[in-house]
């Protein structure tokens, strides 16, 4: 049975793209500002970490179940067929140094689902994984590339530097975004500085931000709790205050007691216009196109995080949106920056840390 959306999904088209002659300049300096993070945390550290999202939190498994009912619309990609794929979950939180859980700043999910048909997109031939890497907000800081460019400049600046000031910041933002959010307002520059409300994660929705292809359509991406012990945590109070690692231990806690489920869901582009392909800091109207389920995803009780999942998964995997098939091709010019970047930040860690980095065939592959 078809969705009955109106208006209905405009239909991927080439021409919704449109790259612009310097992009490869800014890639670029994407690459330089994001080596400099990696080599500020290398020194520190001595151990390569990611130059965003270096601190997991939960290094979990699971499985995505497609089902035998979707609508053609939504039957497209890895999901134009019902099954159940293994999968890997890393979640984290943004900045590039490892701080103090008090220092609160946007959490990340990234997924990787095993097993996948298709055909593939440009340097992910071979493999047989779909990532999808999501944010705990609709929308990307940036709208383009470049203007993402000259931000990451000011983070490479505050790399590594004074954590204590950098709590105390995180405090003041806090409260500042609270008097933003009471006037329904929110700022996703306080949040990335650290004004994240100290909520638990496990409660929070996580989205691609920018869009990428659906077989015929174009989407967004989105994961959002399911199970009623997950949903209770949306917008629970996690005081980490005094507890470095707080965040990781409330999963470790969690998942040692009880699994989790989430659904996957897409949300397609019905109007070029207010819903643009290469302006990833405009949020698509949810009432205009509502996020609807494909997929779902559920977890076992499991140990969430430990130094074996650590190697495997934090030093073992990348993960990147140009991991899958081309029938889920990104697009908009934050996508294709992200190419070349992750790529080239995954060989600086898997150089520094004398391990190979690669795409699993299977959970057993990992060792955990």
């Amino acid at each position: 049975m078809p969705l009955s959306l109106t208006p209905p999904p405009i239909l991927f088209d080439e021409s919704l793209e449109h790259i612009e002659a310097d992009e490869p300049e800014t890639a670029e300096q994407l690459v330089e500002t994001l080596t400099k993070i990696n080599q500020t945390t290398l020194e520190h550290e001595k151990h390569a970490f990611r130059s965003v999202h270096a601190k997991s939190h939960g290094l979990l498994t699971g499985e995505l179940i497609v089902p035998d009912d979707l609508p053609v619309e939504l039957a497209q990609g890895i999901f134009s067929k019902p099954g159940r794929y293994p999968l890997v979950m890393r979640l984290s939180t943004v900045p590039g140094d490892i701080l103090d859980d008090s220092v609160s700043t946007p959490r990340g999910m990234a997924i990787k689902i095993l097993g996948v048909e298709g055909e593939r997109l440009p340097g992910s031939v071979g493999d047989a994984t779909q990532d999808f890497v999501m944010v705990n907000g609709p929308a990307f800081s940036a709208p383009n590339a470049k203007k993402f460019a000259g931000t990451l400049k000011l983070v490479a600046a505050t790399t590594d530097r004074a954590e204590g000031a950098k709590k105390a910041l995180s405090a003041v933002l806090r409260g500042t975004e609270r008097v933003i959010e009471a006037f329904g307002g929110k700022s996703s520059t306080l949040l990335a500085l650290g004004g994240q409300p100290e909520t638990h994660p496990l409660g929070d929705t996580y989205y691609s931000q920018a869009p990428i292809r659906f077989g015929d359509y174009v989407v967004k991406v989105s994961v959002a709790p399911h199970s009623p012990n997950l949903t209770a945590l949306t917008g629970a109070e996690l005081n980490v205050n005094g507890k470095p690692n707080g965040l990781r231990d409330a999963m470790v806690e969690h998942f040692a007691r009880e699994g989790g489920e989430w659904d996957l869901r897409v949300q397609f582009c019905t109007d070029a216009e207010s819903m643009p392909i290469e302006d990833a800091s405009v949020a698509w109207s949810e009432e205009k196109s509502p996020y609807i389920d494909v997929a779902r995803i559920v977890l076992q009780p499991q140990e969430a995080w430990n130094e074996v999942r650590q190697q495997a998964i934090d030093d073992g995997l990348s993960f990147s949106p140009w991991h899958g098939v081309a029938a889920h091709r990104p697009l908009g010019s934050v996508m294709r920056a992200r190419r070349v970047a992750y790529m080239v930040m995954a060989k600086f860690r898997a150089h520094h840390n004398h391990r190979t980095i690669g795409e699993p065939n299977s959970l057993d592959d990992l060792r955990l």
